[in-house]
């Protein structure tokens, strides 16, 4: 066995850069976040091949004294903390002192800064550590040329220009996404790919997303005592096969959190298909001292001292949001060919008010006093054609446009499809979705609160661990609360004698033990909530108007109405979209008018 001694420094920093410079998209995220902790409000990236050949930064910031830059490039020395308690409150992007370090022991590296009030400015490298007079108007800039040049193994684990650039890309678009207040440059190979101006949260958004993704994203600013969720979320009509446009972040910081990613996507369970993923661009804001951000060099993992009560914070507040009602999505495109909306009268004329045509039974014929006007089901969709409910003659109510984002019914498409008219142009409407999801939310409203209770004639007992069986023993109230009656029945047995009466028909011992599973990190209510959800879905989606289903004008248009009273109505159970809005300007398009 060979003596212990004591590491080169200079392998030292090489090992630490096998945690924090994975490739050259490493290395501009360290570099970015002290430019922005230096209150850069101008940042410039320069990479040749990929970052790989050389990578540059240059900002506006506060700079670096003489005095400082000497240290700039050792091992755990930094500006940005001195204490313990100053560890447990981080405030800034970089705080370890080691990426500076880690990045010039395998890279050929410059810093060149001037601070602010001084006269000229000085200049360091990996091999001169004492700083030298140099040229600059204000900033800093770091130069970083053939990383891994003293390292052949690691170099040979990165990929080729366009896929390290690719990577070089996602880094910075990450970065300047969280800053729009910052204005942000980047080039490759002397061509300039993407310019950002300062400007506010929703400009950087688009440039950074794309107007597809603004034109399909709710707004979200939720704020609850310390804690704040803000920015734009992607309705399930902008659903993606993959991941790379979600964007999450923790007081500026994005990171990549599990207790994050279960609340979001519970969020989104009950309204996107399970192969498709979310969209987002969501800033959590809260005391830094709530949250751990010394767990990985990378800094992109963080822990929650109270877990549970972030995840239920932004749980609640984007299932909140994207259950808005229909009239949060109603919007008329903005262009210059645009014409101004008609006038009440104009609009009666065109046909954009309540169709006179339209036959409405009476409410008052089968609707609660004060109630309001009757719902879909109520107005006969089973019952025969153009006959109301006891014989009742139809009646018109008045021709009106407000308070109908979805306009009125003019057709119906071949048994499937329910064309209207309003205000912005023509809507399209799939009946049989629209009409699924109105009866599964109806569903839930009547079943919420406590479940029934199914007791199980014969107890299912089923071999468990030693953790579920603590957890099971642990949690014994909330699973009672919930309608389960767990209780050990041996050493290694779980035995249940009853269940919730909605998941009655359920497997009891695959069921348990999913619930178990996440009671130790999450809160069960949405295990059980997706599990009744699914079993409300088949029922909804059982009970709703099928296809080829002649419908009434009147029924057309109480489908419009119970349409807009309903949350998630912008699609139905499965992601899909119930409805589309095509407005004057698109349909003009279509047939090349004022072309």
């Amino acid at each position: 066995m060979p003596s212990i001694r004591k590491l080169p420094e200079v392998l030292i920093n090489q090992i630490a850069a096998g945690e924090v410079v994975e490739r050259p998209a490493s290395v501009l995220k360290e570099l970015l976040e002290n430019s922005l902790d230096a209150d850069s409000r101008a940042i410039e990236v320069q990479l040749t091949q990929g970052g790989i050949k050389q990578l540059r930064v240059t900002d506006d910031g506060c700079g670096i004294a003489k005095e400082d830059l000497a240290l700039a490039l050792e091992r755990h020395a930094t500006s940005k903390i001195a204490t313990l308690e100053d560890l447990e409150a981080v405030g800034t992007m970089g705080f370890r002192g080691e990426a500076l370090a880690a990045i010039s022991s395998v890279a050929r590296t410059r810093i060149t800064s001037r601070a602010r009030g001084t006269s000229h400015a000085w200049r360091v490298s990996e091999r001169e550590h004492e700083p030298m007079p140099a040229a600059l108007n204000g900033g800093t800039v770091v130069e970083v040329d053939d990383l891994y040049y003293n390292t052949p193994a690691r170099r040979k684990f990165l990929k080729s220009d366009a896929t390290e650039y690719g990577h070089c890309d996602d880094a910075f678009r990450r970065v300047a996404l969280a800053r729009p207040e910052v204005g942000f440059q980047l080039s490759h190979n002397g061509r300039v790919n993407l310019r950002l101006a300062p400007g506010d949260a929703e400009r950087r958004a688009r440039e950074i997303l794309g107007d597809d993704f603004m034109a399909q994203a709710r707004m979200i600013d939720v704020a609850s005592g310390a804690l704040r969720l803000f920015g734009f979320a992607s309705l399930p009509a902008y659903a993606r096969s993959n991941r790379d446009a979600q964007y999450f972040y923790v007081n500026g910081r994005f990171v990549r959190d599990k207790i994050i990613q279960h609340a979001l996507r519970q969020a989104y369970a009950d309204i996107l298909h399970g192969d498709r993923h979310a969209a987002y661009a969501l800033f959590l804001e809260l005391d830094p001292a709530g949250v751990d951000v010394n767990v990985h060099p990378a800094k992109t993992e963080v822990r929650f001292r109270e877990g549970r009560a972030i995840h239920q914070f932004v749980f609640h507040a984007l299932t909140r949001a994207l259950a808005a009602p229909v009239q949060a999505a109603i919007h008329v495109p903005e262009s210059n060919d645009y014409i101004a909306p008609a006038s009440p009268t104009e609009q009666a004329h065109l046909g954009v008010a309540e169709p006179v045509q339209a036959r409405y039974f009476s409410p008052t014929q089968f609707a609660p006093a004060g109630g309001r006007t009757p719902s879909f089901e109520a107005l006969g969709a089973f019952a025969p054609r153009n006959q109301a409910p006891n014989g009742a003659m139809p009646n018109a109510l008045p021709a009106t446009t407000q308070g109908a984002p979805l306009g009125y019914a003019i057709a119906q498409l071949h048994g499937i499809f329910v064309l209207a008219q309003n205000e912005s142009g023509l809507v399209l409407v799939d009946m049989h979705a629209a009409h699924e999801r109105i009866l599964y939310e109806q569903l839930k409203h009547v079943l919420d609160g406590t479940p029934g209770v199914q007791r199980l004639l014969i107890p299912a007992v089923f071999n468990a661990s030693k953790i579920e069986m603590a957890t099971a023993e642990d949690h014994a109230d909330t699973l009672q609360q919930m309608g389960f009656d767990v209780a050990p029945a041996g050493p290694n047995e779980l035995a249940v004698r009853s269940v919730p009466a909605l998941l009655a028909r359920a497997s009891v011992m695959d069921l348990l033990r999913a619930l178990l599973g996440e009671l130790r990190d999450f809160p069960a209510t949405e295990v059980i909530a997706a599990r009744r959800n699914e079993l409300l879905g088949t029922m909804a989606c059982h009970g709703a108007v099928r296809a080829n289903r002649q419908l009434t004008l009147p029924e057309m248009n109480a489908l419009l109405r119970d349409m807009e009273a309903t949350e998630r109505a912008d699609q139905c159970n499965h992601g899909r979209p119930t409805w589309v809005q095509l407005s004057m300007n698109e349909l003009d398009k279509l047939f090349m008018r004022g072309q």
